[in-house]
């Protein structure tokens, strides 16, 4: 095909976070199309695969302007572009850049999650009327629900798309407990810490890798830095720390033998996705999670690990050891929820291009 899907992501700057795996998704995905990629400045030093031309555009400091500019010059030209993260701003920006009403099937924005306030949902009602074309794209059927109410007329639900699971030949036992991604306060970075010290004063001997990446940006919060020193100084001696971003490989080499530790804030993820949540489903690593939280959601009708009410070093200590003593089932367990996952594809966006 000749089209040319213009893919815009920012904050694409490393292999950390989301972007990257949700990206490199799409890009497999896409295999027979051309995608120009303007992702940040970072993103140079990333291969996304022979298809994809790599534009590293954005800075921190300007993106914003950058992006209207960007969107102004891609609406002049006839190729569809895709926003994989798409927030409030896109919106705006989108409205600005194009000053008149934008075709259809000539933006696709694909929102992760939504926080529903009077004043937003007041905004969104405006901008469906102002832009009826766009293709809004959303990760979970109450996401959906919100823009469709709001008056968007072209709403799609689109599940996350994971890495398709793929069951060893054998069975692999339980190696480490795991905390993977970007070491932020909102996914549990400080709980995490906790339950080490916790862990300390039991005297126990559970293996447990901790990654300690920063953001998009290098950048740590005062709270994580106290955090990430508490850990250091920890003294646990089967503690195993990644301080920088791995690479993709490395990346995935954490998972098999793994729990995955994931004690989201619950109000922050009570609807929103977490990509280590599906890279950990496609690695057969159970999981351990805040209970009303999208990742408890996901795995609980499988069994494929434990949701625990408060993610107090006690409670994750239980989780923890009922997982690994029945690590093989759990195990199994993962492995169906991720090939149900694996079944909702890129599909859905793939074919509104095709239009």
């Amino acid at each position: 095909m000749n089209t040319i899907i213009q893919v815009i992501e920012p904050t694409l700057e490393s292999y950390s976070g989301h972007c990257h795996s949700l990206v490199s998704s799409f890009c497999r995905a896409a295999a027979d199309r051309k995608i120009t990629l303007w992702a940040g400045k970072g993103a140079e030093r990333i291969d996304f695969g022979p298809g994809v031309t790599v534009q590293p555009y954005f800075s921190r400091r300007f993106r914003l302007f950058q992006s209207l500019f960007l969107f102004r010059r891609l609406l002049r030209e006839p190729f569809p572009m895709f926003v994989p993260t798409a927030r409030r701003a896109d919106l705006v920006l989108l409205n600005l850049a194009a000053g008149k009403q934008i075709p259809r099937n000539r933006v696709f924005l694909y929102f992760h999650w939504v926080r529903e306030t009077p004043d937003k949902l007041h905004f969104l009602r405006r901008i469906a009327a102002r832009q009826p074309n766009l293709v809004i794209l959303g990760t979970t059927a109450s996401v959906v629900e919100v823009f469709r109410r709001c008056g968007f007329a072209h709403v799609s639900l689109m599940p996350y798309p994971p890495t398709q699971a793929q069951r060893p030949s054998a069975a692999m036992s339980f190696r480490h407990l795991l905390y993977a991604g970007a070491a932020r306060q909102v996914k549990g970075f400080r709980q995490v810490v906790d339950f080490v010290e916790f862990l300390v004063r039991k005297d126990e001997k559970i293996p447990i890798k901790v990654q300690v990446s920063a953001d998009h940006y290098g950048k740590y919060d005062a709270a994580t830095r106290e955090d990430i020193a508490r850990l250091c100084s920890s003294g646990y001696a089967p503690l195993e720390l990644a301080a920088e971003t791995l690479s993709p490989e490395d990346y995935a080499a954490l998972f098999p033998g793994s729990i995955c530790l994931q004690l989201y804030d619950r109000a922050d993820f009570r609807d929103r996705v977490s990509g280590v949540t599906l890279d950990a489903l496609a690695h057969g690593s159970p999981l351990v999670a805040t209970a009303g939280t999208w990742m408890a959601k996901l795995i609980e009708p499988f069994g494929a690990g434990v949701a625990i009410a408060e993610p107090t070093p006690e409670n994750l200590h239980r989780a923890v050891t009922k997982i690994i003593d029945g690590y093989s089932g759990f195990q199994d367990r993962v492995f169906d929820a991720g090939q149900a996952q694996a079944q909702k594809s890129w599909d859905v966006l793939l074919d509104l291009v095709n239009e």
